[in-house]
């Protein structure tokens, strides 16, 4: 679950949360003003959190996909009854 918070949520919501807080700031420092909703760039927004929600999927895939060569086998009971994890067996030449 915090995987897919950090890789799909973070990015879609990251730029309009630091934009609203940017507007707060610059309200606070111009005597205090309230915020707009309707002023907002929400479809700029949204581009941008798709945007970076897609290169945080292109990385993720492009940085921790690699593929590991040799034969995957998959967890089973041995002769002694115990639970062998699975695990990749290195390719025979």
């Amino acid at each position: 679950m915090p995987r897919e918070l950090l890789t799909l949520v973070l990015p879609l919501v990251l730029p309009t949360v630091l934009y609203l807080l940017w507007l707060q700031a610059m309200r606070w420092s111009q005597n205090g003003g309230s915020l707009s909703w309707r002023a907002m760039p929400w479809l700029w927004l949204g581009l941008i959190g798709v945007g970076l929600t897609a290169l945080v999927l292109f990385v993720v895939t492009v940085h921790f996909g690699t593929a590991t060569p040799g034969v995957y086998v998959p967890p089973h009971v041995d002769d002694n009854g115990r639970i062998v994890p699975g695990h990749i067996e290195p390719a025979k030449p």
